[in-house]
């Protein structure tokens, strides 16, 4: 497919493929040319797959190439506690997750190389139109919201002749200076920063990607995740694509190049209703600005005027506040906005699906000072704190936060127990990877490069530490040893957010349900884990009352299970254990007990009964 647009970029162009008959026609299964059966071919690949996990197996721990780990659901190595009924024992000084983590992967388990144990939200966009200084502003945007993507930065721009390109890994500073500025004119523009899934932290694979065909060129800038990704791949490759990076937003350029609908706005609708799961894009032409949100509203998108006119579209409202663009509202689930010199035009992409907002966003990801689906990020934080020390009180002498995520929530906390809050933690924001031999005891050494104790806050004291979340468990128990080895006589541990108990498949790169402590163990065992005197998370039930009539828009799949786009990437078998829980979830909310019978499942203490038996999370719906 001839391409009729000139692009000018700094790495790669996408080239894309036209659509052939034979291809889709061809479809016997054969092998080394032999015809084989669906299952036979099912039966080969996992014998490969097992093949390459045993070779990875065997690689030094310092190797470049990663262990892969199966997905199979009869092939899960779980931690054994012994008899399922009994309550885990967990041997003093060691870390059990880490060991289990460290033999599914095949060697030593780093933290600091796995990406640290904390939820990861992949990417934020921004999009201009109308302003000379169109990449300098967007610029500004990416570093507004470089918390969203640390791993490589890009920026699209378009003199109204052709599409200009840069990117780069790392931060947006490192990326991008004067003379690449430069590189960047025009007035419009499209801007990412990304976080990659492992493996993936690779140049081709940082956005905007532009590509061209045969009507133009266009670079798109996506926030989500596609879970329909793989089926439309092999679909495309079948009908003769050509990728050029392992990023489900390639998919979106082939689709919009091979679409026999016009003009450009018909083909990429027409790409978009083949798409299933979460999706914040804008696309650059080179006469057009194009903002396209998914149906659901996973991923946040909002729309802001500059006073010169300039139209400004972003993942957080922080981006608009930075380059002094007035917020006007979130562009709504299943909606196009186009931008042009005719003025600004909006269409429903699809039906509207009941919106499921990542709450995540809240709890996480999002800018204290961001405004998200509507609402303030700094308020939500600051009610889950309140709410903790309602539902989860303790005596305690200070109150402290793990910085930066639970600083807030922590303030909430503080209020409303009467007790002062203090800076107990110093967090340094100068720690990237080190290239130390990381030999076990350096490992140690990781939580300590991050955070700092303050021993005249912590020495003596009953401390009261609230986080945003517990994901692994492998840097909770770091932070806990470390306040009491600066002298803290008792240690609660505090968590703005229900028990994850499930991965997500929407655009935040989360580890294996396996790995996910609260899917391993209940809430008394995470806290012997560790270590803490007592752990209490947010209910759930008490987070939607606080919601309100918002709660259903809402997507807490991660605290519940219950996926509104079915994951494809589960196999068959765990996709049905899925959709059976989501039924038992939703049809039976009234009757779905906690793990122990008591209402305050969700909070434990070294006091608490040692009876406590079940290995399951405790989750209140």
């Amino acid at each position: 497919m001839a391409a009729t647009g000139a692009v000018s970029t700094s790495n790669v162009v996408l080239s894309l493929g036209t659509r052939t008959s034979s291809n889709r026609n061809n479809k016997n299964n054969t092998f080394l040319g032999t015809q084989l059966s669906t299952k036979s071919l099912i039966t080969l690949a996992r014998a490969v797959r097992d093949l390459r996990c045993r070779s990875s197996a065997e690689l030094p721990v310092n190797s470049s190439s990663a262990p892969c780990s199966s997905s199979t659901e009869g092939n899960r190595d779980f931690i054994q506690w012994g008899n399922s009924s009994t309550t885990a024992e967990v041997i003093e000084q060691q870390n059990p997750m880490v060991e289990w983590l460290s033999r599914r992967r095949g060697g030593v388990y780093d933290e600091e190389e796995d990406g640290g144990d904390m939820l990861r939200e992949e990417c934020g966009v921004v999009g201009i139109f109308g302003d000379t200084e169109a990449s300098r502003l967007a610029y500004l945007s990416l570093h507004a919201m470089q918390h969203r993507g640390q791993e490589g930065a890009g920026i699209v721009t378009c003199d109204e002749r052709q599409l200009h390109q840069v990117t780069g890994m790392g931060l947006v500073s490192e990326v991008f200076d004067q003379s690449k500025l430069s590189r960047l004119p025009g007035s419009s523009a499209v801007g990412h920063v990304r976080y990659a899934t492992a493996g993936e932290s690779v140049l081709k694979n940082v956005q905007p990607f532009v590509a061209g065909y045969r009507f133009g060129s266009v670079g798109v800038a996506h926030n989500g995740n596609l879970v329909n990704y793989n089926e439309l791949r092999t679909m495309l490759e079948e009908d003769g694509s050509i990728f050029n990076t392992s990023s489900d937003t390639e998919v979106v350029l082939h689709l919009i190049a091979i679409s026999k609908a016009r003009p450009f706005i018909a083909r990429l609708v027409d790409a978009c209703q083949q798409l299933e799961g979460a999706y914040s894009m804008v696309f650059l032409t080179e006469d057009k600005l194009v903002a396209v949100r998914d149906p659901y509203g996973f991923r946040p998108l909002v729309m802001g005027r500059r006073r010169n006119g300039a139209v400004v579209f972003a993942s957080e409202t922080c981006a608009l506040d930075l380059i002094e663009a007035e917020y006007e509202r979130e562009i709504n689930p299943g909606e196009v906005v186009v931008v042009d010199k005719e003025g600004i035009s909006s269409l429903c992409l699809m039906p509207q699906r009941q919106r499921k907002a990542c709450i995540f966003e809240h709890i996480y990801f999002a800018l204290p000072n961001s405004v998200v689906f509507g609402l303030s990020v700094y308020q939500s934080r600051y009610k889950f704190g309140e709410i903790l020390a309602t539902e989860a009180p303790v005596e305690c002498d200070v109150v402290i936060a793990v910085p930066d995520s639970g600083v807030v929530a922590a303030l909430g906390y503080a209020a409303k127990a009467g007790v002062p809050f203090q800076q107990g933690l110093i967090r340094s924001h100068y720690v990237g990877r080190t290239f130390i031999e990381p030999s076990q005891k350096i490992r140690d050494f990781g939580v300590k490069l991050k955070l700092a104790p303050v021993r005249p806050v912590l020495a003596g004291k009953r401390v009261v530490v609230v986080d945003d979340s517990i994901v692994r468990g492998t840097t909770s128990s770091k932070i806990v040893r470390l306040i009491k080895e600066a002298g803290a006589t008792e240690v609660h541990l505090r968590i703005a957010s229900p028990p994850i108990v499930g991965s997500c498949y929407y655009g935040v790169d989360t580890p294996s349900k396996e790995e996910l402590i609260s899917h391993r163990l209940s809430v008394e065992d995470t806290r012997k884990f560790v270590g803490a005197d007592s752990l209490a998370f947010l209910p759930l039930e008490k987070l939607r009352d606080m919601l309100g009539t918002e709660s259903p828009t809402f997507c807490d799949a991660c605290f519940t299970t219950n996926y509104p786009v079915a994951p494809r990437s589960l196999s068959k078998d765990a996709a049905e254990k899925e959709i059976a829980h989501n039924l038992i979830v939703e049809g039976l909310t009234e009757n779905y007990s906690v793990t122990n019978g008591n209402k305050n499942s969700n909070i434990s203490s070294s006091s608490s009964s040692n009876s406590h038996k079940s290995v399951a999370p405790a989750i209140v719906p």
